[in-house]
């Protein structure tokens, strides 16, 4: 395991075990016992792609791949309006939104994405953040710096993403969105996710991933396992929001599962061709 990659993992506080080289000797090694034990491995094991692709799951204990009936989302019915448009129009369109007054009126400016829109991967939070509001940039803070150093733990990074927020202003001290609120901006999250049209959607935190998937099921029973976005049936993954992990590190080692389950989706999709 290289140092870059024992850096990213000791960001997420994730404990890697590293073998150590055997001893010098002079005289050669014994020849191996016919029932010779199997040597100690690593608790964090490379990351393989599933023999075959399809929607996986991690079990409960062990980490172990089976297969899973997919989850069908039902967000709401995206405005016809939006249909054909593009990211200069979109941007624009999202820039002058006044659905929403109480965001309207306490927003610095609307935060609409960044990344690379060509990108395999789609990374959606919830709401842009103080920060982010300041900025006009996607995860920028605290947990901005903790989401990056997630993605490059499985060997990504904001050149190899896009990443988009479910509301593109900010909650008046940093509240909850109102279902109201996410439902006024689901036509220009929607569109966005058209336009990426990526390979894999990693959603982090309850708020997105309760708008996206249709449910009220809590984060928990929601991660672990490979649900299908709407009719295009674009995988998608749920994890806990880094701010959530800043607040509960705890929690690391799942999110940790959770990246490994994404890119296993991502790799098996990518291999399919679809």
């Amino acid at each position: 395991m290289g140092a870059r990659r024992l850096a990213y993992l000791e960001a997420l506080e994730v404990q890697a075990w590293v073998r150590r080289a055997p001893p010098e000797s002079p005289l050669p090694a014994p020849a191996p016992e016919q029932h010779a034990q199997p040597s100690a491995v690593s608790p964090v094991p490379p990351i393989e792609p599933p023999e075959a692709p399809g929607p996986v799951t991690v079990s409960p204990v062990g980490g172990t791949l089976l297969p899973v009936q997919s989850v069908e989302s039902a967000p709401p019915a995206p405005a016809t309006d939006l249909a054909g448009v593009g990211w200069s129009e979109l941007r624009e369109r999202v820039a002058s939104c006044t659905r929403c007054g109480e965001l309207v009126a306490n927003r610095s400016q609307t935060v609409f994405g960044g990344g690379n829109p060509s990108a395999g991967w789609l990374i959606i939070g919830e709401a842009p953040g103080v920060d982010e509001d300041r900025q006009g940039e996607p995860f920028v803070g605290r947990a901005g710096q903790l989401l990056d150093a997630m993605l490059r733990a499985i060997g990504l990074d904001r050149s190899t993403a896009y990443i988009a927020n479910a509301l593109k202003c900010r909650p008046p001290n940093d509240r909850d969105p109102q279902p109201e609120e996410a439902e006024a901006c689901w036509p220009f999250l929607d569109r966005q996710i058209t336009l990426v049209n990526p390979k894999v959607i990693l959603v982090v935190g309850r708020v997105a991933a309760s708008h996206l998937l249709g449910t009220d099921e809590p984060i928990g029973r929601l991660r672990g396992t490979v649900h299908h976005y709407s009719e295009r049936r674009v995988p998608l993954v749920v994890t806990y929001h880094p701010a959530d992990l800043l607040r509960s590190p705890g929690e690391k080692r799942k999110a940790w599962e959770d990246l490994k389950l994404a890119l296993r989706t991502y790799r098996a999709a990518e291999g399919s061709g679809s």
